[in-house]
């Protein structure tokens, strides 16, 4: 039985004894090898070479940016993905202003340090000043942080302004269990201040991996470009099931949420930085075969 399948309406020591046996059922296996029938897939490259490294994070972010495009998330001059520099860890790469998602290549990105002064990269074109000021203050506030994605989608924006977490409604949402999802309560117009910016970092916590920002839109951060991007993908489609749940509810359908003790579990059996990679593979393999132009 899916962690996400099991009834409310067990008594609780019988969701003790099922969680139990799952728990059993993956002992001394990570959860890559888990999921992969105890074969684990690759794991995420390393590099000995600091240019190839460089290279592959900027192909992987401009990867990102053309799932992103796909999946319809653009919105005129906004959003943004950064990257630490794997040579300087006080810099960071991000996409230039007023160019579409959809053309982003690797040569596009612009490499900034934390005053936000251009020290790399792409100089035709400024980045985006309010994405600075939030991915500065995350990298800043979170050194463990080597991506982050905020973009204003559309189902996260429509969520933001109920200033909530999301319920774990399915076993995907409990990706973001506990600490793992914030909100920021406050929305005080365009992120144009270092202390916006850093209030907006100290809401995401140490440990969290998705933030809503109220009345603006959502932000995702991951040890990879790929994990970000792949949980900023599961906190749109999250939001917009959570907006049709509710729509369905208030028409009188009850609701029945993932009980904590199997939420946890899936959250701590799906959401380590390898098997996050992983997720984000599929979307990625798909845009190098349909284009893989954005490597140049």
């Amino acid at each position: 039985m899916a962690p996400s399948a099991i009834s409310p309406g067990l008594e609780k020591n019988e969701q003790n004894l099922i969680i139990a046996a799952q728990n059993k059922n993956v002992k001394g296996q990570s959860p890559l090898q888990a999921i992969s029938q105890g074969v684990s897939l690759p794991g995420i490259p390393s590099f000995t070479d600091v240019e190839k490294h460089r290279a592959w994070l900027l192909e992987h972010m401009a990867g990102a940016f053309r799932v992103f495009a796909r999946k319809g998330f653009t919105e005129g001059m906004s959003g943004h993905i950064s990257v630490r520099d794997p040579e300087h860890p006080h810099w960071f790469w991000t996409n230039p202003l007023a160019r579409h998602f959809g053309l982003l290549k690797a040569s596009d990105m612009i490499l900034l340090d934390y005053n936000g002064a251009v020290v790399g990269g792409n100089t035709s074109r400024p980045a985006n000043a309010a994405g600075f000021l939030i991915h500065g203050a995350v990298h800043k506030a979170r050194p463990d942080v080597h991506a982050a994605c905020h973009m204003h989608s559309k189902a996260g924006k429509a969520w933001s302004a109920f200033n909530k977490k999301l319920e774990m409604l399915n076993q995907d949402v409990c990706y973001f269990y506990g600490d793992a999802l914030a909100v920021y309560t406050e929305f005080g117009g365009v992120v144009l201040s270092e202390e916006e910016g850093a209030r907006l970092a100290a809401s995401l916590g140490p440990n969290g991996k998705g933030l809503i920002l109220r009345n603006h839109g959502l932000l995702t951060v991951g040890s990879t470009v790929d994990e970000a991007a792949y949980l900023f993908t599961l906190l749109e489609r999250s939001c917009e099931i959570q907006l049709m749940a509710d729509a369905a509810a208030a028409n009188g359908l009850k609701k029945i949420l993932v009980p904590d003790e199997a939420a946890e579990y899936t959250f701590r059996m799906s959401s380590d930085p390898e098997s996050l990679y992983w997720e984000h593979q599929p979307d990625l393999e798909y845009e190098y075969a349909m284009d893989d132009s954005f490597k140049g």
